[in-house]
């Protein structure tokens, strides 16, 4: 294919106080490279956009450097390779990589992985094949020790995590699964297509009295997305030695002062609670592991995932914002194609 002289790419334009919003990014022109020895150049077909890149958008340390002002944001993306300098690959290659947020990229072949094309369509493999999918089960199985015993709650429940995480809790005989979303619509789905026993909108009452409705016997694994409100009538209605996955705060990303932790912290003591937090790039040891049990369950139909898809580049930080804001059902994607 012959390729285009130039191409665009997003960069962060200004560090974000509380939410971002359309002048945090800016769009740029740029030559597309070409491959040095052991680099591979990548026409982009989809990318990522997920939470943990708001906190990227600070001057702050973290797991995860920065993102740097007037440079282009990074995430994952799948691609097809068109130029290979490296052995191994070749041109027509489907490869899965984190120079996202660009039509083309270079980058070295040792942080490429080349996907089976055979097993799942691209944009699977950011969602339920990618790190949302590995999120949900290491915090399930590594994290908490699913037992079939186990009330399961799930906050965040139709995003791109805890929508997994409430399907592999099922189809590991959890005893019964719970999710919470933001629309009565969110909440029809989690029950009626992804198998929850139960579901409410937080956006209609209280969620400590809406989760002890749907638990009448309690909790015993909470996964948590959310943070805040939600972690707190967790703790709340945990039975006694309760598992907690704190995977995400996504209420607090874009606050600006630091916000006051859950009351009733006692209980963590009088219940004998574990609370563990986790970050997917500690387990990618268990990545061969889950995808030869999710890939299985993917390819018998036992595993339904939603996807929220915008449409080109310029969509990019729409897309971003929209996942912020919960208007996302599923893994929200950007198709660059």
């Amino acid at each position: 294919m012959s390729l285009p002289e130039t191409a665009r790419e997003v960069r962060l334009a200004e560090r974000p106080s509380g939410w971002p919003t359309d002048r945090t990014f800016e769009t740029a022109t740029v030559p597309v490279g070409e491959p040095a020895a052991g680099q591979l150049l990548v026409r982009n077909l989809v990318m990522s956009v997920d939470p943990a890149m708001r906190g990227q958008m600070d001057d702050r340390p973290s797991y995860v450097a920065p993102f740097q002002i007037g440079e282009p944001l990074t995430g994952a993306a799948v691609g097809e390779v068109v130029a290979s300098e490296a052995e191994g690959f070749q041109p027509g290659d489907l490869v899965m990589h984190v120079l996202g947020w660009r039509e083309y990229a270079v980058l070295d072949a040792a942080a490429a992985r080349r996907l089976d094309q055979e097993l799942a369509e691209p944009n699977a493999f950011l969602g339920v094949l990618g790190a949302p999918g590995l999120t949900a089960y290491t915090g399930l199985f590594e994290i908490t020790g699913l037992h079939e015993t186990d009330v399961v709650f799930v906050s965040g429940a139709a995003g791109a995590v805890g929508s997994i995480a409430g399907q592999l809790a099922k189809l590991h005989g959890a005893r019964r699964v719970i999710g919470s979303a933001g629309s009565d619509e969110k909440v029809r789905h989690l029950t009626e297509d992804l198998g929850f026993d139960a579901a409410f909108n937080y956006k209609r009452g209280p969620v400590h009295q809406q989760l002890a409705e749907a638990a009448p016997d309690g909790i015993d694994v909470y996964f948590d997305n959310v943070g805040g409100e939600h972690l707190e009538a967790a703790i709340h209605t945990m039975n006694d030695f309760g598992r907690i996955a704190m995977c995400g705060a996504i209420s607090q990303y874009n606050e600006v002062d630091a916000q006051p932790g859950p009351r009733g912290m006692f209980q963590m003591v009088s219940k004998r609670l574990t609370a563990r937090g986790f970050i997917v790039i500690d387990h990618f040891d268990k990545y061969p592991e889950f995808m030869a049990e999710v890939g299985g369950w993917l390819r018998q139909g036992r595993i339904h995932h939603e996807e929220t898809v915008l449409h080109g580049l310029d969509k990019a930080p729409e897309a971003f914002l929209g996942m912020m804001r919960g208007e996302n059902t599923g893994k929200m994607l950007v198709d660059l194609r």
